[in-house]
């Protein structure tokens, strides 16, 4: 197949894109690196997306997702940058048809990377809508498991958030952040995080971007290590006819905001030192999968 793949249209792959040239040009290069030189990879405009037939796309980000899959419903789509929260209804429901590589971080790894940094730490502080609150029923079950415990506390509009965190803050020995934009979005993230400082609670997550903004620390998926799951799904549906299902990235590094950590007078250890207690601590029991 590889002697004539350049001439066949079922090695093409098309992408659509962000809007941002400089990430959609990264992601690009990215998957070109890991997938078959046989495999090209072309970036697609919107008035062309209905005209595609059984060629496979990948889109970059929810909102390029979502254009793509109102454009044409037949097309086969590997969305990337996308959480899980996002995604896994369209998959569950178009089954091979639709696949994705999930951005967020599994909840579970995360309270990890809090206990990994606070070893004493044995309670989690969540807070969530009433639209979201289900999204931490498997973490809350899951935590015992490892010496910890989580409460939800709910905040269902802005009057809510201060006085609901503050009770969190009283609970947790720190607050877990998730990528739920309905609570952590540029509007509260500075009330949020002045609080928490303030009761010399640490944050942890949602993702890189908080730990630059005082966040204290986050796991994340390195751009290539998304884009290998990608490449690898992309081939096993050149394979089968079908992507495979969702799924999380397998290596994950620490972000941590070593001022916040002085501040608080938070001794940090080495990153890989972090990586490899909560990796020893996801294997040992049985889920470093990341389900």
């Amino acid at each position: 197949m590889s002697a004539h793949g350049q001439e066949t249209p079922d090695r093409l792959v098309y992408l659509a894109g962000s809007g941002s040239t400089a990430l959609d040009q990264h992601i690009q290069s990215l998957l070109t690196d890991q997938l078959r030189s046989d495999v090209t990879l072309t970036p697609i405009s919107d008035d062309q997306i209905p005209m595609i037939k059984n060629t496979p796309i990948v889109s970059i980000g929810p909102a390029a997702f979502s254009r793509v899959r109102q454009a044409n419903r037949s097309i086969p789509i590997l969305a990337m940058l996308v959480n899980k929260s996002f995604i896994e209804g369209f998959a569950a429901r178009n089954p091979g048809q639709i696949s994705g590589v999930f951005y967020d971080v599994p909840l579970l790894r995360q309270a990890l990377t809090g206990k990994a940094i606070l070893p004493q730490a044995n309670t989690v502080a969540i807070l969530a809508t009433t639209a979201s609150v289900e999204l931490y029923e498997p973490l809350i079950d899951e935590l015992p498991a490892h010496g910890m415990s989580a409460r939800v506390f709910i905040v269902d509009n802005e009057d809510d958030l201060i006085p609901s965190l503050v009770r969190a803050l009283r609970y947790g020995d720190f607050l877990l952040a998730a990528p739920d934009d309905a609570i952590y979005n540029p509007r509260t993230i500075k009330h949020i995080l002045l609080t928490a400082y303030r009761r010399n609670k640490i944050v942890i997550g949602p993702s890189q971007a908080y730990v630059k903004a005082g966040s204290l620390a986050s796991s994340y998926a390195p751009f290539a290590e998304m884009a290998a799951l990608g490449a690898n799904m992309i081939e096993q549906y050149f394979a089968a006819g079908e992507f495979p299902a969702p799924a999380y990235p397998q290596i994950y590094r620490i972000e941590v905001n070593d001022q916040v950590a002085r501040s608080m007078n938070i001794p940090v250890p080495e990153r890989a030192f972090l990586n490899q207690t909560i990796q020893q601590e996801l294997t040992e029991s049985g889920e470093a999968q990341d389900d």
